[in-house]
C-alpha cells in the first residue's frame, strides 16, 4: 500500500515541479511588464511655450480712479433786489467775463443817481468858491471852508456808491464759461444773495482723486499723471500734479492730488471717471515677467526654465524674489537672469525635473 502510494506522489511531482516553474515565468514577465511601465511614466514629455528673458526699463505706478470737476461751478447772485425786466443770456449759452444776464429794474436807483450827482455838482462848485476866497482873498471863515470841502467829498461818495448800485442792476458773468442752469424769469422779484443761474469753466477742468496713505513718500507736485476716460475710447491724457493734499482723510485713509486738463472741445465734462495712472518709481534694466509665469508654492513663487540635460529638455524651478509690479507684469529682484528661457505656457503642468518639449516661444 504505501509503495502504490510512493509510486503516485512520484508521478504527480514532475507536474508540481513545471507548475512551479511555470509560475515563476510568469512573475518574472510580469516583473519586466512593469519595469517598461515605469520607464515610460519618467519620460514623460510636456509641451511648453517660453520666452527669453531680456532686461528692460520698468515703470511702476499707482493706478488710482479719477472724478472730473469744472475749473469754477459757481452760483451767480443778484447783488440788488428788485424785479428782472429783462433776460440776457439763456442757459446752455456762453458768456465773457462781464457779459450781461440778466437786468433788473432801476428807474429807482437811476432816479436817485440823478439827484446824487445834481448834489455833487453843486458841492463841488461851492467848494471851488469856497477854496478861491479862503486862498486868494482871505475872505469867509475856516470853519466854511472846511465844511464845504467836507460837502462836497461826501456828496462825490454818495454819487459813486449809488452808481455802483445802479451797475449792479444788470448782473454780469464773473468769469467765461457755459450758463449751465437759469433760475430766474421776467417778472421774478430778486433780492441781495439770491441766485439767478449756475456758470460753469470747463476749460481747464480739474481731475481729483484720492491716494492711498501707504503712496503718501511717493507723490508730489509735478508728478506725471496720465488719464484714460472709458467713454473717450483710447486716447489718452498726461498732465502734471498741481496739488497734493497735506492731510490724509480718516475716513477712507487717503489724501488728495490734482491736476488741471486742457478741454478746449468741451468733451471732458464734470462728474465724468476717468482712470489715473500716476508714476510712483522707475528701475532699469530691470528683469521683467508676466506675473502668470510666477506659480504659487508654500514659501512664496517659483518660475520654470528649460535647460539641455543629458541631450534632453528638462524644466527647473527657480524660486524668486519679487519687485514691483504693474499690470501683468513684475520685476524679478532674484531667482532669473537675462538670457534664461521662461516657460510662460504650460508651467503649471511641469514639476522640476520633467522632459519638456518647447512647441513655441514668444520672444
Amino acid at each position: 500500500m504505501k509503495n502504490r502510494e510512493t509510486k503516485r506522489a512520484l508521478i504527480r511531482l514532475p507536474a508540481v515541479l513545471v507548475g512551479v516553474a511555470m509560475a515563476g515565468c510568469g512573475a518574472a514577465q510580469a516583473d519586466a511588464v512593469d519595469d517598461a511601465l515605469g520607464t515610460e511614466a519618467t519620460v514623460r514629455v510636456i509641451n511648453v511655450e517660453t520666452s527669453t528673458v531680456t532686461p528692460q526699463d520698468f515703470v511702476e505706478d499707482i493706478r488710482l480712479t479719477s472724478t472730473v470737476m469744472a475749473n469754477q461751478d459757481v452760483l451767480v447772485a443778484a447783488e440788488e433786489s428788485g424785479v428782472i425786466r429783462e433776460i440776457l443770456l439763456d442757459k446752455g449759452r456762453r458768456a465773457i467775463a462781464g457779459d450781461p444776464i440778466a437786468k433788473i429794474d432801476d428807474r429807482v436807483l437811476s432816479a436817485d443817481v440823478a439827484q446824487a450827482r445834481a448834489r455833487s455838482e453843486f458841492a463841488s462848485q461851492t467848494w471851488q468858491r469856497r477854496k478861491r476866497l479862503w486862498e486868494e482873498d482871505q475872505v469867509g471863515s475856516e470853519i466854511a471852508y472846511l465844511e464845504a470841502k467836507f460837502a462836497q467829498e461826501q456828496a462825490a461818495a454818495t454819487l459813486a456808491g449809488l452808481e455802483t448800485r445802479l451797475a449792479r442792476t444788470v448782473i454780469r458773468a464773473p468769469f467765461s464759461g457755459i450758463f449751465e442752469e437759469r433760475h430766474i424769469e421776467v417778472g421774478s422779484m430778486v433780492s441781495p444773495g439770491q441766485s439767478v443761474g449756475r456758470l460753469v469753466d470747463l476749460d481747464p477742468v480739474k481731475v481729483v482723486a484720492g491716494v492711498p496713505e501707504r503712496y503718501a513718500a511717493d507723490v508730489a507736485v509735478g508728478a506725471q499723471a496720465t488719464l484714460t476716460f472709458d467713454v473717450l475710447g483710447d486716447e489718452v491724457f498726461t498732465a502734471p500734479l498741481r496739488y497734493v493734499g497735506a492731510t490724509v482723510d480718516p475716513q477712507n485713509r487717503t489724501f488728495l492730488v490734482e491736476l488741471e486738463l486742457p478741454n478746449p472741445d468741451g468733451l471732458i465734462k464734470p462728474q465724468m471717471i476717468a482712470n489715473m495712472s500716476l508714476t510712483r518709481r522707475e528701475v532699469p534694466d530691470a528683469i521683467v515677467v508676466p506675473q502668470n509665469a510666477l506659480v504659487r508654492v508654500e514659501h512664496g513663487y517659483v518660475v520654470f526654465v528649460v535647460f539641455e540635460q543629458n541631450e534632453h529638455t528638462v524644466a527647473r524651478a527657480r524660486a524668486v524674489e519679487l519687485g514691483p509690479t504693474r499690470r501683468n507684469l513684475v520685476v524679478i529682484e532674484a531667482g532669473v537672469e537675462a538670457g534664461d528661457q521662461l516657460i510662460v505656457v504650460g508651467q503649471r503642468s511641469v514639476s522640476d525635473g520633467d522632459r519638456v518639449s518647447v512647441v513655441g516661444r514668444r520672444d
